[in-house]
């Protein structure tokens, strides 16, 4: 009896012993590599629909800038009103780098004074300005980001309420795991400048 229960015990801290660890490994990933984010609104659509699920990677935005065409996933600033306490994060298409100045007008969004084309956008979704880009332009800082939905006409973004800096990403989206009918790598948009 007593080495039936020296085997039970023995079996038993082998499984404590892989539980933690395997959940140490988890909570390392999840604090520091990558982490899950659930796609809330129509802001990205026809992209990424609502309750779709993405894995965002958290180390290649701290040792590189985002580039544009990524989708990241950011705090949502201040002037988006997100209710108190909620730990409001958005996912957004990076169109503007630091050092560029932005404008919004004729159906379009203007990099530097050229048009930025984005065949992933509908022909039918009308690209207006918001508050921060109302009849102005915005030059970007050194740190600073406009990022724009691709649901243009129901998105809250950097039209509206200026642009997000490198400090408020928390990731760039780049695997969709659910649903998965949809599950793959997120493609990247590449841009003639």
């Amino acid at each position: 009896m007593e080495k039936v229960l020296q085997v039970l015990g023995g079996f038993f801290l082998d499984i404590i012993e892989t539980v933690v660890i395997a959940l140490s490994i988890f909570l390392i990933v999840y604090l520091f590599v990558a982490s899950p984010h659930q796609v809330n609104g129509q802001s990205m659509v026809p992209n990424f629909q609502s309750g779709e699920f993405v894995l965002s990677d958290k180390v290649s935005y701290r040792v590189n800038n985002s580039k544009r065409g990524d989708i990241v996933v950011f705090h949502a600033p201040e002037a988006a009103n997100c209710p108190k306490g909620t730990g409001c994060d958005f996912i957004k298409r990076v169109l503007g780098l630091p050092g560029e100045t932005i404008e919004v007008h004729d159906n379009a969004i203007w990099v530097n004074g050229q048009q930025l084309e984005e065949p992933y956008i509908p022909a039918e979704y009308e690209t207006l300005p918001g508050n921060a880009t109302k009849e102005k332009s915005i030059f970007l800082g050194a740190n600073e980001y406009f990022v724009v939905g691709d649901n243009r006409p129901y998105s809250s973004d950097s039209r509206a309420w200026g642009p997000i800096t490198k400090n408020d990403i928390v990731g760039k989206a780049l695997f969709r795991y659910w649903p998965l009918n949809v599950a793959g790598m997120i493609p990247h948009s590449t841009y003639p400048f």
